[in-house]
């Protein structure tokens, strides 16, 4: 199979390509660049497998004017910008030991040993410059059918780094056909291995899971994750049968990972997801907002006209009811409405506590007229 597109035509890359090819190296296209162009997905960064160490890498890539970056030199990886684009190159790899979080590596030669030691059978395609696929693994099949399957035993996959438990779910939602189900001996092995989960840093668990919910239908990854014991390990008490009904209302509505962690629910996602103050705070409106009754407008008017569709959203989902009629013109025209009464127009008759106590009141009142109510009609 031969692959295209304009990320590998464009000179840029045919030129770190080549830098290492002219200098007898081989040089390869690897892992999602060519994963995305088999399935005819977009291709984002182009990451360049070579048997040169990188202290040659380096020196090549100097010698041609191009600006290099040592982003990981010690796992074999350095960053080569040409024309403004970075390519990550990193030498053929084996390892040589593992804590389940990190890696000791050793430099190799061998194409088929440094695929050995990659996730999945579909991120272990590689691409020649001219664009034909080299499959070390048997991926290829794996891939055209959108079947996510661990590269080798999943135990040893799994043990060598634990991350690649969320990182099953997560590929299953963004890569594979949730039609065909989950690949059974992956699923069992992440289930075995769902203690190792406890160990992960909460800032490499926070990024998967935002990847994995951003994805456009994360449901059956999900439920996948709940069954094999993983989801509870995330997030103790979280349920996802709210998820589903929350993907079908959302149509076509951007899939904001954190409107769908409202609905999952789970203890203490702040910590263990390390949420960022505004995302916490944001979460706290979502799920807050959920159990009241005030209107799209009304929403729209208290948190902007996102956060208020968001809590729309997950209030259908979560009580299974149903979305009201032109709730999103509603939520914007909330968000745009301006509370036309100012404390000056009270003073100097109300000072200090009484005067906010009066404009809560006039708000309130003002609110309720369905943002109707004009200055004069409130102050008269």
């Amino acid at each position: 199979m031969r692959i295209g597109g304009d990320w590998l035509a464009r000179p840029a890359t045919q030129g770190v390509l080549g830098m290492l090819a002219q200098a007898g190296h081989r040089a390869l296209v690897v892992g999602g660049a060519v994963r995305n162009a088999v399935l005819g997905m977009p291709v984002a960064d182009v990451d360049v497998a070579t048997d040169a160490v990188p202290g040659r890498v380096m020196m090549l890539a100097q010698a041609a004017g191009l600006r290099v970056v040592p982003t990981g030199v010690e796992h074999g990886t350095v960053t080569v910008v040409a024309g403004g684009i970075p390519h990550e190159v990193t030498t053929f790899r084996r390892d040589v030991a593992t804590d389940g979080r990190r890696a000791t590596v050793a430099f190799g030669t061998d194409l088929a040993e440094d695929a050995a030691r990659r996730d999945f059978t579909m991120n272990a395609l590689y691409a020649e410059a001219d664009g034909t696929v080299v499959d070390p693994l048997g991926g290829l099949p794996d891939a055209r059918a959108r079947r996510v399957r661990f590269a080798g035993d999943p135990a040893t996959r799994i043990a060598e780094d634990r991350l690649r438990i969320l990182r099953f779910f997560r590929f299953h939602a963004t890569h594979g056909d949730p039609a065909q189900g989950i690949d059974a001996e992956g699923l069992a092995a992440c289930a075995a291995g769902a203690g190792g989960v406890d160990r992960l840093s909460r800032e490499r668990v926070g990024a998967e899971m935002r990847r994995l919910l951003a994805a456009p239908d994360p449901a059956p990854a999900v439920a996948a994750m709940a069954q094999a014991g993983v989801l509870g390990r995330v997030l103790p008490g979280a349920d996802p049968r709210g998820l589903p009904r929350l993907v079908a209302l959302e149509e076509g509505a951007p899939p904001r990972w954190l409107r769908r962690l409202a609905v999952l629910g789970g203890d203490g996602a702040g910590p263990r997801l390390r949420l960022s103050r505004a995302e916490e705070a944001d979460l706290r409106v979502l799920r807050e907002g959920i159990g009241t009754q005030r209107t799209p407008a009304e929403l729209g008017y208290g948190f902007g006209a996102d956060l208020a569709g968001d809590i729309v959203l997950a209030r259908a989902a979560l009580l299974e009811g149903h979305l009201p009629g032109g709730w999103r013109a509603e939520a914007e025209r909330g968000a745009a409405a301006v509370f036309p009464v100012r404390a000056a127009d009270l003073m100097p008759a109300l000072a200090g506590r009484a005067l906010g106590e009066r404009l809560a009141a006039l708000e309130t009142r003002w609110i309720l007229s369905g943002f109707a109510l004009t200055k004069d009609q409130l102050l008269d």
